[in-house]
C-alpha cells in the first residue's frame, strides 16, 4: 500500500472536508495557495453502491489536487467495502477517509457521522470493511467529544486497526462549529498513536494555526471555514510558521486569486461552475466596504467577466 501520509512534510496543512464547499475548483485554488492535502465533500457509501455513475461525477478531481482524499459517510458496514473498491478503481484518489464527526442533524439522526462515536462496534466494522475494499490508506475524522465518548476513549478502542491518519475537530457534537477548542483531547489522542494527527476547528488566521499546533502537539491542522474567506490562508500560515510573520493580501491580490478560482471553476463545470462560484464570492468579500451592495450583483454573475466587472465596486 502506498501511504502518502508518510511522505508529507510536517506540519501538514489540509483543506478539511466541507459539504457543499470542497468542490474540485475550491480544492484546486487551496492547493495552489499551499494546501498539502485536500478532501472531497461527503460521499455516501450507500449511494456508491446504487448510484455509482452519478456519484462518480461528484468525486471527479484534477491531477493538481493530489494528494486527494475521498471522504465517505454512512451507517451500514456492508456498503463500505464496495464503496471503497469502487472509489479506488474508478476515482483513483490517494486515500479514503471515513466521516465519524459530522454534526449535521440529517447525518447524525441516520446513525452516520458523529453518531458512530457512540457505537464503537459499528465504527470498527465500517473501518474494517473499508480497509478490505481498498489498498489505499484509510483515515478517519472525528470530534473531541460526542455525548460521554471522548476522542481519546474512542481512538483507544480502535488503536489496533491500521488507520493511516486521524483528523479531530476540537469541539464536541453539542458545540457544533462554535465555542472553545478542546486542545487537551487532541493532545491525548496524539500521545497514544504513531500516525499523523490533524487538529481541526477554529483556524481562521496563521496565529490560530500556530496556537493549535503548540497546544495540541499535532502533526498538522485541518482548515475548513477559515479557507472560505481566504484560500491563501495556507501559504500565509506556512510563512508565519517559518518566519514568524506573514504578508496580508492586497485587494489586487485577492481579486487576482478570485478570478483564478473562477477560471478553474468554469473549466471544471462550465457555466454551472460560475453559478457555483457565487457562494464563494460572498465569503471572499465579507466585511469589505460596499459588500452589501456588491453581494446583490455577485449572486447573479454568469461569467468570469461578470465577476471581474462587479469586483470594481470595492475600489
Amino acid at each position: 500500500m502506498k501511504n502518502f501520509w508518510k511522505k508529507l512534510n510536517k506540519p501538514i496543512l489540509a483543506l478539511a472536508p466541507m459539504a457543499g464547499y470542497t468542490t474540485s475548483s475550491f480544492r484546486q485554488i487551496c492547493k495552489y495557495h499551499g494546501a498539502d492535502v485536500v478532501y472531497s465533500e461527503l460521499a455516501s457509501a450507500t449511494a456508491l453502491n446504487f448510484e455509482g455513475k452519478k456519484t462518480l461525477k461528484f468525486l471527479e478531481f484534477d491531477k493538481s489536487e493530489r494528494p486527494y482524499v475521498v471522504q465517505l459517510f454512512g451507517n451500514d458496514p456492508k456498503y463500505f467495502r464496495n464503496a471503497a473498491k469502487f472509489v479506488s478503481e474508478k476515482v483513483k484518489p490517494d486515500g479514503i477517509d471515513i466521516n465519524m464527526g459530522c454534526p449535521a442533524k440529517k447525518v447524525f439522526s441516520n446513525g452516520s457521522g458523529a453518531a458512530l462515536m457512540n457505537n464503537t462496534e459499528k465504527a470498527r466494522k465500517i473501518i474494517i470493511e473499508t480497509l478490505n475494499g481498498t489498498k489505499l490508506p484509510v483515515s478517519i475524522k472525528i470530534r473531541a467529544k460526542v455525548g460521554n465518548v471522548t476522542a481519546y476513549k474512542f481512538v483507544k478502542k480502535l488503536n489496533n486497526l491500521p488507520i493511516s491518519a486521524i483528523m479531530i475537530h476540537g469541539r464536541s457534537l453539542k458545540q457544533g462549529f462554535t465555542g472553545a477548542i478542546n486542545y487537551d483531547q487532541i493532545k491525548k489522542v496524539k500521545s497514544i498513536v504513531n500516525i499523523p494527527v490533524l487538529a481541526n476547528g477554529g483556524v481562521n488566521t496563521p496565529e490560530d494555526a500556530k496556537k493549535m499546533l503548540d497546544r495540541t502537539v499535532a502533526d498538522g491542522i485541518g482548515i475548513a471555514r477559515g479557507a472560505l474567506t481566504k484560500p491563501w490562508l495556507f501559504s500565509q500560515t506556512k510563512e508565519f510558521l517559518e518566519k514568524g510573520e506573514y504578508q496580508e493580501f492586497s485587494f489586487e491580490e485577492i481579486k487576482k486569486a478570485t478570478i483564478k478560482h473562477a477560471k478553474m471553476s468554469y473549466k471544471s463545470k462550465g457555466k454551472h461552475g460560475i453559478i457555483e462560484m457565487r457562494k464563494y464570492l460572498i465569503w471572499y468579500f465579507r466585511g469589505f466596504k460596499n459588500a452589501k451592495e456588491a453581494r446583490k450583483k455577485l449572486v447573479k454573475v454568469e461569467s468570469v467577466e461578470d465577476i471581474r466587472k462587479n469586483l470594481n465596486v470595492f475600489k
